[in-house]
């Protein structure tokens, strides 16, 4: 008997449209495949064949599993490629199975394989090559009874016989053949073959585990058998209706029970034939109704729910295909292109041939049906709403085409702005089901539309963050499921506002997946309909992957499309309208932006309707709206005055005297109502400030009015007070300011008039600096860089040392590091604005006094170590004196190469590789960046560099340009080469040591590794090996302070030095490895070395006796220190005392080891006593 998994005739499934999903899901598989074929074919058949052998390793048991499961899961996006090879796959496994001498494990273990399987490729497939014979029936019913329900370890053993034995209740014979003479004792009665079976599907609806699945499916094959439905269908249905009334959501046993009934009824109803299931439907509805799922906040229990009431209406309706619904032709491309050679396709055409059935034949229940399908469109959770779309679509396939066009106003009833976010979610899913259906008649596309272009910009704010990016991504949908349903005729007066709306969605919605969606249908469309404007232009711009981007969307694809003039004045509207105030800043930021490029494609437009607009929402009370209007006000006028220079016209031929006039009004009106205040104050300066830079840089005629102090005041106030603004917009806002600045003094300041203005300027800055808040000292530094060059002329000195002053440690600022960071930037950016003359004059330009004090200044930050609760804050200073040393020197090789001066060069190189070889990623490859940039500068070579020639052979320029310099693998072999250049030796041996003393594991093995290669690689030359080793003592005796010793006794004096007194357990416990280290010194030496490291055996700290025991019993092992005859005796002390104990105790311990080895005992020193 031939199986399939199509329903019995009659059912009330649409089985054509079940296979056509099918066919397209297989199809879409298809087209993503990137694998061909099941590879792994061969090691699969050897991984199953030997399941036995495997059996009494656990291990092995456990990787042949795993194993098998990682081969699968490659398929689980192609679970096609394996139907040819399910049959063999499913035989080898249960021949363990039906083998009597199998042991349980191993058939346990088999049904785990059959399970892997299942999930891959779906058990409706692998279904139908479980063996169904009538012979099989009493075999896998007997498996039954050595199953426990409660064992969770084998539930994919009873998981995997449900559906076997769901295949075999298909053989085409009544159940009491095989039961034979059920009395053959007296007394004596055997259960019937139809009882066991439908006994095992019941007591396996009411578990937890994934069985409850496959005894639904059991039911559902079982129940609507033809000699099974006359007899226990009713009672089946009683017992399941029953169960269903008596159970509880509330309690965890109910929903499992209720999970169970709920499945076992849909999937009857499923497969079940209509004439079967219609007389008890009406029961079933109405249990369904008492039970009030829709209250419960099980999402799975209110999903099955739908899905049990769309089949219950499905059984009411008779299954037919509606005469009346739209029809658009083949969909298949084959299909169409074979139509299309024997006749000319006519344009699609709505049926208007009347129904054969009338209202009157649509049962009264139906109604409730829908009622709860429109409800279920409003659920909270996406499956359930999706289901109830898919019932909608479903069943108004069999109505009356009046009754269906009730039901389609009904779901456009869910697009009003009083429904929540929910509801428009799922109208727009039940939409795209009735257009894709052919169900929504042409007649009703006006009032689709309408609505589904709101839902494309449906947002709702939700305290920090908003609703809505479901329903946008549905209507996407929507738009995609009409390409495939209308003729292009049909749609045409709507492809103007379908294609606009479907390009804005793709360029400017804040969700990823939106904009995706969105290029999708506008694809579909172009594809299918051909009527939209410019489609295939604007396809190969924004398609799937280049919309991914949000700052490529708004700023690169949006004026591309704007070109366009369908598509400009629309996009305009849109960021105005919706996106200006959006609640993100990022949205409202991005979208001034935007407005800034496509004024430009649009300026009549934008002079007229959009700047008007744009002036009336900076005074809005909403912030978001003030906001974003001062954004976009700033951008537009920036980017109509770039117009207006490129077409030599005035700028007045764009912006009026009424638009000049609101623009310097913006800053007092806010000014007025004290909005520079509080929280919302935060974005009002930034957007102000930004709002200044653009007008000054656009030149408007502002001078000498008195809104150019109220912007200085704004400026200077926020400078001030950056210490009172919320951290994380601190930053943002101080450059914003200091942008602003810039352009002011440069546009506003810059006459002579202006002298005492200026003088006054920079005074109140300098002071300023001296300020006892790190935050005013960083912005009025800043502010002091930015400043223009006439501004600075005749005061050059007076700023240089000011700031100089900032970028000195004292006790009072040691932490205000990010205060000496930006004085340091702000030195740089002044030596580029004023320009290098080695003979100018002090105060107008760096001369070469001046240079000599700026190196020296930056090269003492390049020591700053400064640590707070922060970590290491000196690193933000290091970085910026390495950038500012990089600028400075280029500017001086450029213009007055003759300045750098070969001990500062040196000095220079030597300090950046330094930085190159310390611990901190980031810094590190900045640091070699810089160096490789000195190194490799295409400009005229940089005088008195160290050694060049070698660098430039150690670092060629091809080489390096791909290596990662914060990753310790590749930074630290190549910055230990460095040690072979007598210049380099000892900065690089300083950063090592940080490195090699790190915590990062990363870090220290890689840099110990660098360390060792190099003197692997001088362990033949005494004279390498002496220069290197007297720098290494060097490092440390500068550390220290100490006089000059022979290496191995300095370095055991630095060492006992270093750790006298010390609580600082790493210190110690490197000092107990340099020790044993050490040790490998004969004499005196070592004599020294173990007595430190008896020393360090009686420590205060249990954790250093133990740690000193282990190494120094390593040590015993690898070098020859102890005689023969006393090393067993020595380890055993060392292995069996136990170092944490008391001290007494361990002290013995460590006497006796004095008295083996010739040390003499370490006496205790008494303590002076107190008088």
């Amino acid at each position: 008997m031939a199986l399939s998994e199509e329903p019995a005739v009659g059912a009330v499934e649409d089985p054509v449209e079940d296979r056509a999903e099918d066919a397209a899901e297989d199809a879409a598989l298809a087209c993503c495949a990137s694998l061909e074929s099941f590879g792994e074919s061969a090691e699969t058949k050897e991984l199953l064949g030997r399941l036995p052998a495997v059996l009494g390793d656990r291990a092995a048991r456990e990787g042949a599993l795993e194993r098998f499961r990682v081969i699968m899961d490659k398929y689980q996006e192609q679970p096609h490629l394996l139907d040819p090879h399910l049959e063999w796959m499913m035989n080898l496994l249960l021949e363990f199975v039906q083998d009597k001498k199998s042991p349980a494990d191993l058939v346990h273990l088999a049904f785990k394989f059959l399970y892997i399987i299942t999930k891959v490729r779906g058990y409706k497939t692998f279904l139908r090559l479980f063996p169904h014979e009538v012979a099989d029936v009493h075999p896998v019913l007997d498996m039954f009874t050595d199953q426990n329900p409660k064992d969770h370890e084998t539930w994919e053993t009873r998981y995997i016989l449900l559906l076997w034995l769901s295949v075999t209740c298909l053989i085409p014979f009544d159940f009491s053949r095989l039961d034979g003479n059920l009395h053959n004792q007296p007394g004596q009665e055997r259960v019937s073959t139809m009882d066991r079976i439908l006994q095992i599907a019941e007591s396996y609806l009411v578990v937890s585990d994934k069985a409850q699945d496959a005894a639904a499916v059991l039911v559902s094959k079982f129940v609507t058998r033809p000699d099974v439905k006359q007899k226990k269908m009713a009672s089946f249905l009683d017992w399941s209706l029953c169960t269903l009334a008596c159970s509880s959501f509330q309690t965890i046993e109910g929903v499992i029970a209720m999970d169970g009934m709920l499945q076992a009824l849909a999937q009857i109803f499923k497969h079940g034939k209509r004439e079967d299931c219609l007389p008890y439907a009406a029961t079933v509805l109405q249990c369904l109704d008492n039970c009030r799922l829709r209250d419960s906040n099980q999402t799975l229990l209110r999903k099955l729910g739908v899905k049990l009431v769309q089949r219950l209406g499905l059984t009411f309706l008779k299954p037919q295909v509606a005469k009346w619904r739209y029809q658009r032709g083949c969909r298949s491309l084959v299909a169409g292109l074979q139509l299309s050679v024997q006749s000319p396709r006519d344009p699609g055409i709505q049926t208007e041939t009347p129904d054969s059935d009338g209202e009157d034949d649509v049962p009264e229940e139906v109604e409730s049906v829908i009622e709860q399908l429109l409800v279920g469109l409003k659920d909270k959770d996406t499956i359930v709403r999706w289901s109830a779309a898919k019932g909608i679509g479903r069943l108004a396939g069999r109505l009356p085409k009046e009754l269906a066009d009730d039901v389609a106003g009904s779901v456009l009833d869910c697009f009003s702005f009083q429904e929540t976010d929910n509801a428009w979610h799922g109208g727009c899913l039940a939409l795209a089901e009735l257009s894709r259906r052919g169900l929504l008649l042409p007649s009703r596309l006006p009032d689709v539309v309408t609505v589904i272009l709101k839902a494309l910009t449906y947002e709702e704010k939700r305290g920090a963050c908003s609703v809505g990016s479901n329903v946008r991504d549905a209507a996407c949908y929507v738009c995609w499921a009409f390409a495939r349903a209308y003729e292009p005729q049909e749609l045409k007066p709507f492809v103007a506002a379908i294609s606009s709306a479907l390009v804005i969605a793709a360029v400017f919605d804040r969700d990823v997946n939106c904009r995706r969606a969105a290029s999708a249908a506008f694809q579909e469309n172009v594809g299918r309909q051909g009527t939209f404007p410019h489609g295939i232009d604007i396809l190969t711009t924004a398609d799937y992957f280049t919309v991914g981007n949000r700052s490529n969307c708004f700023l690169v694809i949006s004026t591309f499309i704007a070109g366009f003039p369908e598509y400009t004045q629309p996009m305009i509207d849109h960021l105005v309208t919706m996106k200006i105030n959006h609640w993100d800043g990022a949205i409202r930021e991005l979208s001034a932006k935007a407005l800034r490029n496509l004024a430009q494609r649009a300026p009549e437009h934008s002079t007229r309707h959009v700047f008007p607009r744009l002036l009336s929402m900076t005074q809005s009370p909403d912030l978001h709206t003030r906001h974003g209007a001062v954004l976009a006000c700033a951008e537009v006028t920036h980017s109509l005055y770039t117009l207006a220079v490129q077409q030599g016209r005035p700028v007045s031929d764009f912006l009026d005297e009424k638009a000049v006039q609101g623009l310097k009004q913006i800053h007092q009106q806010l000014y007025d109502r004290q909005l520079y205040r509080g929280l919302g104050g935060e974005l009002m300066r930034q957007a102000v400030c930004i709002l200044i830079e653009n007008l000054s840089l656009s030149k408007m005629p502002f001078g000498g009015d008195a809104v150019i102090a109220g912007w200085q005041w704004l400026i200077n106030d926020t400078l001030r007070n950056l210490h009172l603004i919320s951290s994380h917009s601190r930053q943002r806002i101080k450059e914003a300011a200091v942008s602003a600045l810039a352009a002011l003094c440069s546009e506003y300041h810059s006459g002579e008039a202006d002298s005492t203005a200026q003088e006054e300027l920079v005074k109140q800055y300098l002071a300023e600096l001296q300020s006892p808040e790190e935050m005013a000292r960083c912005g009025f530094a800043l502010a002091l860089g930015a400043l223009p060059a006439f501004v600075l002329k005749g005061r050059l000195r007076q700023v240089l040392a000011g700031l100089r002053a900032v970028t000195h440690i004292s006790p009072e600022d040691v932490s205000f590091a990010e205060s000496r960071r930006d004085a340091l930037k702000a030195i740089s950016r002044i030596c580029q604005t004023v320009g290098v003359q080695a003979e100018g004059t002090p105060d107008e330009v760096v001369c070469r006094e001046d240079v000599a004090q700026v190196y020296c200044t930056l090269l003492g930050c390049l020591s700053d170590y400064t640590t707070d609760s922060r970590g290491d804050v000196g690193a933000w200073v290091r970085e910026a004196a390495m950038t500012s040393l990089m600028d400075l020197t280029l500017l001086l090789a450029k213009d007055q190469p003759e300045l750098i001066e070969a001990p500062v060069c040196q000095q220079v190189m030597c300090c950046l590789a330094q930085q190159a070889s310390e611990k901190i990623d980031r810094f590190r490859a900045h640091a070699a960046r810089v160096f490789l940039a000195l190194l490799h500068w295409d400009g005229p070579a940089i005088p008195h560099v160290p050694h060049r020639q070698e660098l430039e052979r150690l670092f060629p320029r091809s080489a390096v340009a791909s290596v990662n310099w914060g990753a310790p693998s590749q930074a630290f072999p190549r910055v230990a080469r460095l040690l072979g250049l007598p210049a380099y030796r000892y900065h690089v041996l300083l950063g090592l040591a940080v490195s090699v003393g790190g915590l990062t594991e990363s870090t220290v093995r890689y840099s110990t590794q660098g360390l060792f290669e190099y003197m692997k690689g001088i362990q033949n030359d005494p004279q390498a090996l002496e220069d290197f080793t007297g720098t290494l003592l060097q490092v440390f005796e500068d550390s220290l302070l100490n006089d000059s010793h022979p290496f191995c006794v300095k370095l055991l004096t630095l060492c006992k030095e270093e750790i006298k007194k010390s609580k600082d357990v790493q210190k110690l416990r490197s000092s107990i490895a340099v020790f044993c280290g050490l040790v490998q010194f004969p004499g005196d030496v070592r004599r020294k070395v173990l007595l430190q490291l008896f020393l360090l055996l009686c420590h205060p700290f249990p954790v250093i006796r133990k740690s000193t025991a282990s190494q120094v019993y390593e040590m015993v092992l690898t070098y020859d220190v102890v005689a023969a005859d006393i090393l067993d005796e020595v380890m055993a002390v060392l292995n069996c005392t136990a170092w944490d104990a008391e001290l007494p105790v361990v002290r013995a311990q460590r006497n006796r080891l004095c008295d083996l080895l010739g040390v003499p005992r370490p006496q205790l020193v008494p303590k002076p006593s107190v008088r």
